[in-house]
C-alpha cells in the first residue's frame, strides 16, 4: 500500500508539471484525513457537511486512500503533526493561545496545509481581521497573507482553474458585495502552509454528497486540488 501510494503521488507531481516531494509526515501516512481546526473563540464547526462532501469527491476523482470520518483537532493536540490538512471555517473572533500558535507553526513547517475560509466572505469582518493579525502572531516575520498568483500550483495540481472558482454564495450573499478574484495564503521554504479565502468555500460545500448527482457541475473539485496539494 505505502509503496503504490508513493508511486501514485509522485506521479501526481509529474503531471502537475514538476517533481514530487513527499513531506515527512505522509511517509507513513496511508490515507487522508479531513481535520478540523477547534479554536474556542469562535463557532468553528459550521457548516458540518463539508468533510463528507469532500471526501466523496477525493474517492470519485482520485486513488487516495481516505478516512471516512472527519477529526477535529486542537492547534496546541500534540498530534495535529499527523494530519497533511487543517479546515478551519467560522464567522466570529479568531484568537489563539501561545501553544496553538506554536502549533499552527509547527505544522506548517512540516508541510501540513491549513486551509481557512471566512463565511463572512468580508474583508473587513471579524473573522478577517482576526485572523489575519493571529497569523501574524503565529508566523512573526512571514505571516502577511500574500495574494497567490493564478499560476500558482494549487490551480493546477489536478484540476485546471485559471484562479480561485466563484461562488454563489459570495456572488448573491452580503458580506462585503465584492467578487474576490484572489485567494491569499503564506509560503514556507517554497510551500504554501496557509491559504486564506474569503469566497465562502465552506458555506458552497455545506451540502450532502448524495445531492451531488443533481448539480450540472461539481464545485468541490476545487477542494480536491487542496487535497491532492496538501498529499504532495
Amino acid at each position: 500500500m505505502a509503496q503504490s501510494r508513493r508511486a501514485f503521488l509522485h506521479a501526481l507531481g509529474a503531471t502537475a508539471g514538476g517533481a514530487c516531494t513527499t513531506p515527512l509526515w505522509a511517509q507513513g501516512a496511508s490515507e487522508f484525513v479531513f481535520a478540523r481546526l477547534r479554536y474556542d473563540s469562535g463557532d468553528w464547526d459550521y457548516n458540518p457537511k463539508v468533510a463528507a462532501n469532500v471526501l466523496d469527491a477525493i474517492m470519485q476523482y482520485t486513488t487516495i486512500p481516505v478516512q471516512e470520518q472527519e477529526v477535529v483537532i486542537a492547534a496546541d493536540s500534540t498530534e495535529i503533526d499527523a494530519f497533511p490538512f487543517l479546515f478551519m471555517t467560522g464567522h466570529k473572533l479568531v484568537r489563539f493561545s501561545e501553544r496553538e500558535r506554536q502549533g499552527l507553526g509547527r505544522f506548517v513547517a512540516n508541510g501540513g496545509l491549513l486551509f481557512s475560509d471566512d463565511c463572512n466572505h468580508d474583508v473587513n469582518g471579524l473573522y478577517a481581521r482576526s485572523f489575519e493579525s493571529e497569523m501574524q502572531r503565529a508566523f512573526p516575520g512571514s505571516g502577511t497573507l500574500a495574494k497567490l498568483p493564478n499560476t500558482h500550483a494549487v490551480y493546477r495540481t489536478l484540476f485546471q482553474f485559471d484562479g480561485p472558482p466563484r461562488t454563489s454564495h459570495e456572488l448573491n450573499g452580503w458580506g462585503d458585495n465584492v467578487v474576490h478574484d484572489y485567494v491569499r495564503g503564506i509560503e514556507r521554504r517554497g510551500r504554501l502552509g496557509v491559504i486564506y479565502t474569503n469566497q465562502d468555500y465552506g458555506c458552497e460545500w455545506d451540502y450532502s454528497w448524495r445531492n451531488k448527482r443533481f448539480r450540472t457541475k461539481d464545485n468541490t473539485k476545487f477542494a480536491v486540488n487542496l487535497a491532492v496539494y496538501s498529499m504532495t
